[in-house]
């Protein structure tokens, strides 16, 4: 008995409109990290984590603006036009999810960012403490250690 194929692989057309859908909501931290490098105009990032988690660390420009309050403070904190990235701490945690939903419901073009904060700073990208800028070593279980990227 196969594991894998226990249950068969969907048709390619099925298949191809099911990772479309996927990754027309998901993205990763290497490419948001390539966006945010290169200024991408309208790109908004939101670290819907508590005050606690944001003094703790942060992704470089962004915006602070925790779950709970998305529906009342978006129009305030988000440009209109914005395409809006959404993360929390890890795939362990589903505020990034629920931080897009709100988002979405408000009509914002939006993304999670897969992997959170977790692998941002896995993969040794810079973060924002209350010292100023750092970096991790970079965890060569998540990414290659010579590179930000890695190539896929």
């Amino acid at each position: 008995m196969t594991f894998t194929f226990a249950v068969a692989p969907a048709d390619p057309a099925t298949a191809a409109a099911h990772f479309r859908a996927r990754l027309s909501v998901e993205t990763d931290v290497s490419d948001v990290h390539a966006d945010l490098s290169a200024g991408t105009p309208a790109l908004v990032v939101v670290d819907s984590r508590g005050a606690a988690a944001w003094t703790q660390g942060h992704l470089p420009g962004a915006v602070h603006l925790p779950t709970a309050e998305i529906a009342a403070r978006a129009a305030e904190l988000i440009p209109p036009g914005s395409a809006v990235v959404t993360y929390c701490w890890g795939p362990g945690c589903n505020g990034a999810t629920r931080a897009a939903l709100e988002f979405a419901v408000l009509g914002y073009p939006v993304k999670e960012m897969l992997g959170g904060f977790e692998y941002w700073v896995r993969e040794g990208l810079p973060v924002v403490t209350e010292t100023g800028l750092t970096r991790r070593p970079v965890d060569d279980l998540t990414a290659p250690t010579a590179t930000i990227t890695c190539d896929c």
